[in-house]
């Protein structure tokens, strides 16, 4: 079982300064130098994983409600795989960067499946 990537350990970890966690987030994203809009996709899957699970802090949270909150996405309603896998970013950099929680690696959460599209042939 991995946590952290071994070469960012040497990195000194920041301490955001804010009392809310969604400003921490903004905090922590903008002092790593994220773009904007990447700024606000994780935004928006972070609420939405907290939102998932009836508004509870998610320090309180581990593996298997990041893994029910990723399935629900592709079971329930039909997320593409790349939105699976931004929404699995931003939570992933939630519990790293800004809460300094350790997380497993191996998330085993329900993929969604990538459509498969067939040629169109023209015929005459």
């Amino acid at each position: 079982m991995s946590f952290y990537n071994k070469q960012n350990d040497n990195k000194p970890f920041f301490q955001p300064h804010s009392k809310r966690l969604m400003d921490q987030v903004r905090e922590v994203l903008r002092y790593c130098h994220y773009a904007l809009r990447t700024e606000e996709s994780y935004v928006k899957w972070i609420l939405a994983f907290i939102r998932f699970h009836n508004k509870k802090h998610p320090k309180d949270f581990g593996k298997r409600e990041i893994e029910a909150f990723l399935s629900d996405m592709a079971l329930n309603k039909n997320y593409a795989a790349s939105t699976q896998n931004l929404a699995m970013n931003a939570i992933i950099f939630l519990y790293k960067k800004v809460l300094d929680i350790p997380v497993v690696d191996d998330i085993s959460a329900a993929r969604s499946k990538k459509l498969v599209w067939l040629p169109v042939v023209l015929g005459g």
